[in-house]
């Protein structure tokens, strides 16, 4: 079993290498950003970036800074098939998958405002901000000392290929397919 981190900078095109391989590759997907939604909902919380990052980082000081992904490991496990876990966030969280083995660590990143252009067309409910405030949202996972809070700078420095995603879908999806070749898929 082929464990897949994900992680990016917002509107990155994190998402876009999920649908690669889950739809081309069988991998299973699991979601950091759902697991949280889900909680956002039990609790009846606003479902926007900041209710993300209140829950995210009380789980993680709560229990480990790994605590979302090793849930989300256990459920990849129970099924035995590759699987691909996207938004990871904090440095802690790769250290731990790294220890369960047969683990690589993909980072994407693309131009701010080719990023905040997409967030407008996806639309989702964590994405009606300005630019502004998309930028500012950014700033605040980008670094931190605190090992359960995001850092998305170190996260990308911990991944094991990092793809630029300013072209095409189709450009992205074949770096992505020249790397799985190199891995061995």
């Amino acid at each position: 079993m082929l464990i897949i981190g994900i992680t990016g900078t917002l509107g990155a095109g994190k998402g876009t290498v999920v649908d690669y391989l889950t739809r081309e590759k069988g991998f299973n997907h699991y979601s950091v950003r759902q697991y949280l939604l889900d909680e956002i909902r039990k609790r009846k919380m606003p479902e926007n970036r900041d209710s993300m990052v209140v829950v995210a980082n009380e789980f993680r000081r709560l229990n480990s800074p790994s605590f979302i992904t090793d849930q989300l490991y256990v459920q990849a496990v129970r099924t035995g098939k590759n699987a691909v876990i996207e938004s990871i966030r904090t440095p802690g969280e790769i250290d731990s998958l790294r220890k369960k083995g047969s683990f690589y660590l993909f980072a994407v990143d693309a131009d701010a405002k080719t990023r905040f252009d997409r967030i407008k067309k996806r639309n989702s409910e964590t994405d009606q901000v300005d630019f502004e405030t998309f930028l500012l949202n950014e700033q605040r996972e980008m670094t931190s000392d605190d090992p359960n809070s995001q850092n998305l700078q170190k996260c990308r420095e911990m991944a094991d290929f990092v793809f630029s995603n300013d072209g095409t879908v189709n450009e992205l999806y074949g770096k992505v397919e020249e790397v799985l070749r190199g891995i061995g898929l």
